[in-house]
């Protein structure tokens, strides 16, 4: 009956509906999606708080301060004051930062007072901003999102598996849903402003000062229809270059014509600049044609125009308070880099950008439909104040249009017929159910407080992400088989109790992930194939103890209490020194890997739990029914058995080798690497051909494509999967840039026949592209900081741990001395035989991982042959020095070897069958598995007898001893 209850307890408590939900979740490599990495823009927060955005102190100060970021782990504020100060030593930032509505800074305010209303004012707006990103993502229908924030450095990073279409994630997270209702000038108010402008702006440009002898143009209003049209020479020069834009296609005849007609196109541009990217809205007979509508600009033409209206020369032609902005772009032109974008003319108050209106007013949006042509719009509602406004603002211009702008682009521009009551209104813009949708959600979670910016993105498509489940289950298998049969083989019954450790310790990690609502990642994967090799090391070092208590004649009770009791010690201090690495890793790692140092610190430390305490219930459990396991096979008794190597007295040939190692080391900086796009920064794309091409052969193809730039091309697995990183407009800000240079990249391969030339853009998006990465040289420069200080870091923790374990700084030397060696080693290998091997070896954020991974398993080794030598010399504190590290080396030897074999295999195997996501970490630790070995037995432990030629170390011991006494009579 109770166990009826407790059954019908357990079905009661999770459903398969509350079961399912704890499943564990896969990360977008293993099933496709997006990682983005978001950075507040503190720089136009600051801007905004400020009574003069445009003041050129100011703006030299956060100009300084942003430069600075890439060299500093200091928050943005306190670089803007330092960058201040140090240009403006006398400088008052309170006369920058006063105003009537501001009351915590007045004129009497310190820098210091100043500085920490922008700095508490900045930490609310990025948790503002990441509040509003997250009631965003909630909406957006992705089952399972991820978000982190790092409030100290104001970055945000958002995975989103299973997502498909990167633009509408980047326009959805990066919009700061800046919404405004605007009065606007019509065409016809601003026709006659156009030829001033244009000629002004050619006599600029000319170097001409007296723009007076330009021709002006003068209207003439046609009495019959109302419209404005400009005299014959001028409807002349606007007709004659419109038509000679219109018709390019007809100039491409042979011989002289087609040069006469450049050079006539070029003169034509030359005298008309602002008519070369602006097409005014009127007619092939000059009437301007009524409407909001000022004028067309191509899309690829924008950067230029918007530099000719910044131009004092032109904006002194047009009214004071105008301004012009770019209508919504048409989404089935979004690849057309001539797509036209319509421009409109908005009036907006003297000195300022806002509106009379402002979105912060809208209550509540929602997705609808056009009742008279049923098309996808957003519907709105008011506040009672906005509601008031609109009211006076569609009364005020009846019969005029008034303008609806989001992040300063129009999505509509209606006339209005009548006033307008009630607070509500639409915007309406050739939507699809799914943008009028995704525009309502953004409304209505609100505007964000600090425009944010993807500074690193990562796209993985769900073909690779299948292929990396593949590549991950199979790694995972296989080890799991090969160290369970390891263990069996060499420690025969024994290693059932190994076995039975190292399957709770797989279950009860994969347990705690889904407990945590973590998301499996392939490093992840990979963590959970280290600690496959890793798990196993808790029981190899209490095995060979209790081998050795076996050997020295004690009963199996015996031989195990001693085993166990002489065996915490050296545990402890491996796992410690393993945990210290992956808690700096999980520290200063983002993004994936972070799911591979999570994985590693729940290993660690289930290692100790079950190794220790799981392995000793089973063992005792099985003795008292008067049974024993056994610990030796043929082959473990025969191998090691014995050994007397001479290690110290070989260390002068290994202190060459390791010398010739360094000097390598410091010579790979000189001889360089290939850095990954994370700390180069850059975009990344890989791509699958139907065929076998050459990097070279695809570098010299793609290069007139990227402005004359040679992309980084590399070879992916197979010789038809590369991996293709340009740097091409990556310092150019703006969500449409990333289209850009896809676009770019789509061009280059389709017309230079690498991939087919009739494909079509969304085929060459989702059966080629297997992934992107894109990461901007701001974030870049903050993960190599990361990476140094990570590393650096784990070195001195490293050092302070062993001093004071060991209380001598000779066993800290020895060790760091042996890490460095293994570091080197790992460097030499990455710089010298890049491009001899075919998989990429680059230092990115994985070979971070792996290096502190190394040094994390070096000292596992190096401490336990460390451990031994202590005790060696408590137990004979008068044994010659060289003698005592040499036995202690040798007693270990069956362990380290054991340990270094067991991770060797799990990493191998990932190396072979992991797929190429983790394969230069795979390669990386292979490396350091084979060096931190060699460093712990020929660097670590002789550095010893070097470093102390006095004995002190036997003195130190005898010290210990005393103290013991000494607290026994106490």
């Amino acid at each position: 009956m109770a166990t009826a209850r407790f059954f019908r307890y357990l079905l009661k408590k999770y459903t398969y509906q509350e079961a399912k939900e704890q499943e564990l979740n896969l990360g977008l490599d293993l099933q496709g999606g997006m990682n983005v990495t978001l950075e507040v823009s503190l720089d136009e927060m600051v801007r905004s708080m400020s009574n003069n955005p445009k003041d050129p102190v100011l703006n030299k100060a956060i100009a300084d301060a942003n430069a600075a970021k890439a060299n500093s782990q200091a928050n943005f504020v306190t670089l803007f004051g330092e960058t201040y100060q140090k240009e403006n030593p006398t400088g008052k930032l309170a006369y920058l930062f006063t105003k009537p509505s501001e009351k915590e800074i007045t004129l009497t305010s310190t820098n210091n007072e100043v500085l920490a209303k922008i700095n508490k004012e900045a930490k609310d707006a990025i948790k503002r901003t990441y509040n509003v990103l997250l009631t965003r993502i909630d909406k957006f229908g992705v089952s399972n999102p991820n978000v982190n924030l790092d409030e100290n450095k104001g970055i945000i990073t958002v995975e989103l598996a299973g997502v498909h279409n990167p633009e509408r994630v980047r326009s959805y997270l990066q919009a700061t849903a800046k919404l405004q209702f605007f009065e606007t000038y019509s065409n016809m108010e601003l026709i006659q402003d156009l030829q001033p402008a244009n000629d002004a702006l050619a006599a600029y440009l000319s170097g001409t000062k007296d723009t007076s002898l330009t021709a002006k143009a003068t209207t003439a209003k046609d009495s019959t229809n109302g419209t404005a049209k400009a005299t014959s020479s001028d409807t002349a020069s606007l007709s004659s270059l419109m038509s000679s834009n219109t018709k390019t296609a007809s100039t491409k005849t042979a011989g002289s014509k087609t040069d006469s007609a450049s050079m006539q196109m070029a003169e034509q541009q030359k005298k008309n600049p602002l008519f070369a990217v602006w097409y005014p809205n009127i007619t092939r007979e000059g009437a301007a044609n009524d409407g909001p509508i000022v004028g067309i600009v191509a899309k690829k033409d924008t950067a230029k125009l918007n530099a000719y209206l910044n131009l004092d020369v032109v904006k002194n032609k047009f009214p004071a308070n105008v301004r012009f902005v770019y209508g919504a772009e048409d989404k089935k032109e979004r690849h057309n880099p001539n797509a036209p974008l319509y421009m409109y003319a908005i009036k907006t108050a003297p000195g300022t950008s806002e509106a009379k209106l402002e979105g912060d007013r809208v209550t509540d949006a929602r997705m609808d439909y056009n009742p008279l042509n049923g098309q996808p719009e957003v519907s709105m509602s008011m506040d009672v104040a906005g509601a008031r406004l609109w009211k006076k603002m569609t009364g005020d211009n009846k019969g005029r249009y008034v303008a609806v702008t989001l992040d300063d682009k129009v999505y509509s521009a209606p006339i209005v017929n009548d006033e307008i009551s009630g607070g509500r209104t639409s915007i309406s813009g050739h939507f699809t159910a799914e943008e009028a949708s995704d525009l309502a959600n953004i409304l209505k979670s609100g505007k964000l407080p600090a425009p944010a910016r993807i500074v690193q993105e990562q796209v993985v498509g769900p073909t690779l992400g299948a292929e990396s489940i593949k590549a991950g289950s199979y790694s995972l298998l296989i080890s799991f088989i090969v160290i369970f049969s390891l263990m069996l083989i060499y420690y025969n019954t024994g290693g059932i109790v190994a076995n039975i450790s190292l399957i709770l310790n797989i279950f009860f990690t994969v347990g705690i992930l889904s407990a945590l609502h973590a998301t499996l990642t392939m490093p992840g994967i990979a963590g959970l194939v280290l600690t496959i090799g890793m798990a196993v090391d808790t029981n190899v070092i209490i095995f060979e103890r209790i081998k050795e208590e076996l050997a020295s004649g004690k009963s199996y009770s015996q031989a195990v209490a001693d085993g166990y009791k002489r065996s915490y010690a050296p545990v402890l201090d491996g796992h410690v020194t393993t945990l210290i690495t992956a808690i700096i890793l999980f520290i200063f790692g983002l993004g994936p890997v972070l799911g591979f140092a999570t994985t590693q610190i729940i290993g660690i430390l289930l290692s100790l739990f079950c190794g220790i305490l799981v392995s000793r219930l089973i063992t005792d459990m099985y003795t008292k029914r008067e049974r024993h396991f056994q610990y030796f096979t043929g082959l473990s008794k025969s191998i090691f058995k014995k050994a007397h190597f001479k290690f110290v007295e070989a260390r002068k040939y290994t202190y060459v080798i390791s010398c010739f190692v360094l000097v390598l080391g410091i010579a790979s900086f000189i001889h360089g690497f290939d850095y990954g796009v994370e700390f180069s920064g850059g975009r990344s794309y890989t791509i699958k051909f139907d065929q076998p091409y050459k990097t070279d052969e695809v570098r010299e193809k793609l290069k007139p494509y990227f402005s004359g730039e040679y992309p980084i091309v590399k070879t992916i697995g197979t010789s038809n999967q590369l991996n293709i990183t340009t740097s091409y407009l990556i310092k150019e800000p703006g969500q449409q840039v990333e289209a850009q240079v896809q676009e770019k990249l789509y061009e280059g391969l389709t017309k230079t026949s690498l991939i087919p030339t009739g494909t079509t853009f969304d085929v060459f998006t989702s059966k080629y592209m297997q992934s992107s990465q894109t990461v901007l040289p701001t974030i870049s420069d903050d993960l190599v900081n990361g990476a140094k200080w990570a590393i650096i870091i784990s070195m001195l923790a490293i050092f302070l741990y062993i001093l004071m374990r060991f209380r001598k700084w000779q066993y800290s030397m020895g060790t760091i001395l042996s890490l460095l060696h293994d570091v080197c080693v790992t460097l030499a290998v990455f710089s010298f035989f890049r491009g001899h091997v075919p998989f990429a070896l680059e230092i990115d954020q994985h070979f971070i991982a792996a290096i502190l991974t190394v040094i994390g398993f070096s000292m596992n080794d190096t401490v336990i042959v460390f451990d031994r030598i202590r005790e060696y010399f408590r137990k004979s504190p008068n044994e010659d020095k060289k003698s005592v590290i040499n036995r202690a080396i040798n007693d270990t030897l069956s362990r380290t070897i054991m340990t270094s074999l067991t991770v060797f295999l799990t990493i191998l195997i990932l190396f072979i069958f992991g797929g190429e996501v983790t394969r230069g970490f795979a390669f990386a630790m292979l490396i350091g598995v084979f060096t931190g070995t060699y460093s712990s037995i020929f660097v670590a432990a002789p550095v010893l007898v070097d470093m102390d030629r006095t004995d002190s170390l036997k003195q130190e011991v005898d010290r210990e001893a005393r103290v013991e006494e000494l607290k026994k009579l106490a």
